[in-house]
């Protein structure tokens, strides 16, 4: 599908925009180790980069409500003083935000974030004036994230054939073909599994953000 004519591109955050994976793997890590688990029943840890905190810890370990609920308490009190060095750009991600402005695109941010994270760090790089809305979780109720990308449309008053959405996980694909728009894939951000995001319904995958202006600006 050729998506260059839609002016509205919407971003997930996490493995995206920003390089999160290293930093939200360790914490979350060190936290599920200070719980009982090791490595060996932590496996796979990139299985919760993607679904939202808390509930991810319950989804993939099996913790009780509760129980995820303290763990994310304890993971945000160490994740949110790492600073930029915790959710920096990928390289050649602000160059791009800004060819795409320039182009007439309107741009927003769709994640399952918290929306306080996810403006302190798009302030920390000092990029937050590049978005025209940013949209994620305003708490930790569990809220879809075709929920969050309908929000978004919403606040930019834009139709869902205006915009595509950009992000690194099948969760992206599969809530950007329920809002009825397509998604545009990366595999950058290392958490994606080979095959992922078009078994997703991505519409196309770009492995460098020079990949991702091509698909989007043509």
């Amino acid at each position: 599908m050729d998506v260059t004519s839609r002016d509205v591109v919407l971003f997930d955050f996490d493995g995206t925009l920003a390089n999160t994976v290293p930093a939200i793997a360790r914490t979350a890590r060190r936290v599920l180790l200070a719980h009982g688990l090791t490595d060996e029943t932590i496996g796979d840890i990139m299985r919760l980069i993607g679904p939202p905190f808390p509930q991810a810890y319950s989804l993939v370990y099996g913790f009780s409500p509760e129980e995820a609920v303290q763990i994310t308490a304890e993971y945000r009190a160490i994740y949110t003083t790492l600073g930029v060095e915790g959710w920096p750009l990928f390289e050649g991600t602000r160059e791009l935000l800004e060819d795409l402005r320039a182009a007439g695109k309107r741009l927003g941010v769709a994640s399952s974030k918290r929306t306080t994270l996810v403006r302190q760090a798009l302030a920390d790089n000092d990029a937050l004036d590049l978005f025209d809305v940013v949209c994620a979780k305003p708490s930790d109720d569990e809220i879809s994230k075709s929920q969050i990308i309908d929000g978004a449309l919403s606040e930019l008053g834009a139709s869902p054939d205006q915009a595509v959405m950009v992000g690194d996980r099948h969760n992206d694909a599969e809530a950007a073909i329920q809002s009825g728009i397509p998604c545009v894939g990366v595999s950058y951000g290392g958490a994606t599994k080979p095959g992922e995001l078009e078994a997703a319904g991505a519409c196309a995958v770009a492995s460098t953000v020079d990949e991702l202006r091509r698909i989007l600006l043509g």
